[in-house]
Parts: structure tokens; sequence; C-alpha cells
């Protein structure tokens, strides 16, 4: 029960954010989309999108379980790249980047921006 309950609030935290990301792509200068490994349920793809957008600077994201990606839209002048990266590893995932023909580089290494 409490988890469902975790999945409603959850859900209207992020309802003012889950605009497409095409829609928001004019407001971000940057989208950048990462393998996370970690995953264990929708909660956690729910919770990453919900914590990443409280960062300045992030305009959008979107996860998916179970692929295990998120696409990140955000102003570069106000956040890095290795900046989400460290956000995203803090709070106990692992991040593998991932180019645009969806071959991963290893960790550490950051991906060209999609644009």
């Amino acid at each position: 029960m409490f988890r469902r309950r975790f999945l409603q609030l959850m859900t209207l935290a992020t309802a003012g954010s889950i605009a497409p990301l095409e829609a928001t792509a004019t407001r971000a200068r940057k989208v950048v989309t990462y393998r996370v490994k970690g995953f264990s349920c929708i909660t956690c793809a729910t919770g990453l999108d919900t914590m990443l957008g409280q960062q300045k600077g992030i305009v959008s994201s979107k996860s998916t379980y179970p692929e295990g990606q998120v696409t990140v839209g955000f102003n570069p002048e106000q956040i890095t790249e290795k900046a989400i990266v460290t956000f995203i590893s803090d709070l106990g995932f692992t991040v593998e980047s991932e180019l645009e023909g969806g071959d991963s580089l290893p960790a550490g290494r950051l991906p060209q921006s999609k644009r």
C-alpha cells in the first residue's frame, strides 16, 4: 500500500514536467542520453526524474525502466554534463555514457551532445 501511495505522489509531483522532450528542447540548449544501471522498478526512474528536475539548469528529464536510460535536457551555462553524471552517481546509480549511435563509452567519459 505504501508503494502505491508513493507512486501516486510521485506522479502528482512530476505531472507538470511530463511534456514531451521535443516541446522542452527549445528551452534546453543541450540534450544528452545516458544508460543508467541500478533501476529496480519504475519508482527509481520516476524518482530520478523528480530529483533531476529540482537541479538548477535541468530543463527536462525522461527516464525509462526497464531500458535503463535517462534523457536530460539542460542549459550548459548553468550545469555541466559532468555535474549531471556526478549527481546521478551520487544517488546510487551507475552511469554509462552513450553516443548517438547507441555505442557505450567507458564510465567517466562524457558523450557528444545530441541536438
